[in-house]
C-alpha cells in the first residue's frame, strides 16, 4: 500500500520490482518505458486483461511496422515477461510468439594500428586518455566511465572492473605508459573535489546501500569516479546533487598515441 493508502500503481510496481533485484538505472527506465508502451499499444487495457497472444502482437507490430532490432524487440520482451512474472506474478501459456528473436551474424569490425593511433591522433585532453585507457585495457565504453579512483592499482599495474557485463567483476591490465597521466589527471581531479568538499558539495553514489552503511564514504576520495562530469548533477532517484566538478576541464593527456599502440 502506498502512503495514501492506495495501492501502488502499476509503473511504481515494476519501478520498486526492478530496485529489489536490483537493476541499473538505465535498465529501470527501459523496462518501464516498454511496459508502457505495450499498455498504450493495446489502448490502455491493464496487462491483468491480457496474454501471450497479446505480448506476441506487440512484438509482431515492433518487427513489421516499427522495424526494430532483434536486440530491440528481446529487450522489450524481457520487460514484459518480468511484468508478468515477477511483478503480476501469472504465469504465460507456453507461445511461440515470445521466442526470442534471432539476432544476425556480423562479422567484429577490427581497426588496424595505424588506424587506432589516427583514432587517438584526433583526440586530445580527458577524452583522449579515456579513449587511450579503453584501448589499453580492454574497456567497454561505460566501463571506463565507472571506474573509480580506488579501482586503479598502480603498484600491480592493474584496474578492477567493477559489475561489468554480466555483473560481474573482473581484473585487467594498466598500461604502464598511461600511468603519469593518470596520475596528473587524478591530482587535477582530486584539487577541485577538495575545493568542492570546501563549498559543501562533492558527493558521489554509492553502489548496494553503501551510502547508508557509510555514510561518509560518498565524500571519500577513493570512491570518487576517476573521469567525473563537467558540471554538477542531480541523483535521479534521491535528489541530491552529486558529483560537484562544476569546474572540472579537460586536462592535459598530450601522451603519444605510439606509445600504447
Amino acid at each position: 500500500m502506498s502512503s495514501s493508502g492506495h495501492p501502488p500503481r502499476l509503473l511504481d510496481q515494476v519501478r520498486g520490482a526492478l530496485r529489489r533485484k536490483p537493476s541499473s538505472l538505465r535498465t529501470e527506465k527501459a523496462s518501464i518505458g516498454w511496459v508502457r508502451r505495450f499498455i498504450r499499444f493495446h489502448n490502455l487495457r491493464h496487462p491483468r486483461a491480457m496474454g501471450s497472444r497479446d505480448i506476441g502482437a506487440f512484438l509482431t507490430y515492433l518487427a513489421v511496422e516499427e522495424e526494430v532490432a532483434a536486440s530491440t524487440q528481446n529487450q522489450a520482451l524481457s520487460a514484459l515477461l518480468f511484468l508478468y512474472c515477477e511483478v503480476l506474478q501469472i504465469e504465460l501459456d507456453a507461445d511461440r510468439s515470445r521466442t526470442p528473436a534471432k539476432r544476425p551474424q556480423y562479422l567484429p569490425a577490427v581497426l588496424s594500428r595505424a588506424e587506432v593511433r589516427a583514432v587517438l591522433a584526433a583526440l586530445s585532453g580527458t577524452h583522449q586518455l579515456m579513449a587511450q585507457l579503453r584501448y589499453g585495457s580492454g574497456l567497454r565504453l561505460l566501463e571506463c566511465l565507472r571506474l573509480r579512483v580506488k579501482d586503479l592499482d598502480f603498484e600491480q599495474r592493474q584496474l578492477m572492473v567493477r559489475q561489468g557485463k554480466g555483473g560481474k567483476d573482473r581484473a585487467t591490465l594498466l598500461p604502464a605508459r598511461l600511468h603519469e597521466p593518470l596520475r596528473a589527471h587524478l591530482a587535477h581531479v582530486r584539487s577541485i573535489h577538495e575545493q568542492d568538499l570546501r563549498e559543501g558539495f562533492g558527493e558521489v553514489w554509492l553502489p548496494d546501500a553503501l551510502a547508508r552503511k557509510l555514510p561518509s564514504a560518498s565524500r571519500e576520495w577513493v570512491w570518487q569516479y576517476v573521469f567525473p562530469s563537467s558540471r554538477r548533477s542531480v541523483d535521479p532517484r534521491s535528489g541530491r546533487i552529486l558529483g560537484g566538478l562544476a569546474r572540472l576541464r579537460c586536462a592535459s593527456a598530450h601522451q603519444r598515441q605510439e606509445d600504447i599502440v
